[in-house]
């Protein structure tokens, strides 16, 4: 039986001023991400009634992976970018699928 993988829904909500800066930065992230071992999914989803509202969608291997992603170069250099352009923090939540 295979490994369940794991699932990773982050929430970012930008400044009103800041979703283009926010959008392009979330962009940078997209290839790099789907590179690394261990990432089957990795989509930037844009809520079309409020622009301001994102979403990444992910889905992991394992969890130690995720940590691996979480400790990238290319993620650490832009989350001190994103911190100066959120409206909120960001929200990270993992699940395991249930059914």
């Amino acid at each position: 039986m295979a490994e369940p993988t794991l699932r990773v829904v982050a929430h970012i909500l930008a400044r009103a001023d800041t979703s283009e800066a926010i959008k392009a930065i979330l962009e940078s992230l997209i290839t790099p991400t789907r590179q690394e071992e261990g990432c089957l999914r990795y989509e930037l989803l844009q809520n079309k009634a409020d622009p301001a509202d994102f979403v990444l969608d992910e889905e992991w291997t394992s969890e130690a992976l995720l940590g691996q992603h979480l400790a990238s170069p290319h993620l650490q250099a832009a989350l001190p970018k994103l911190n100066e352009l959120v409206a909120a923090p960001v929200d990270i939540r993992s699940y395991s699928l249930v059914a």
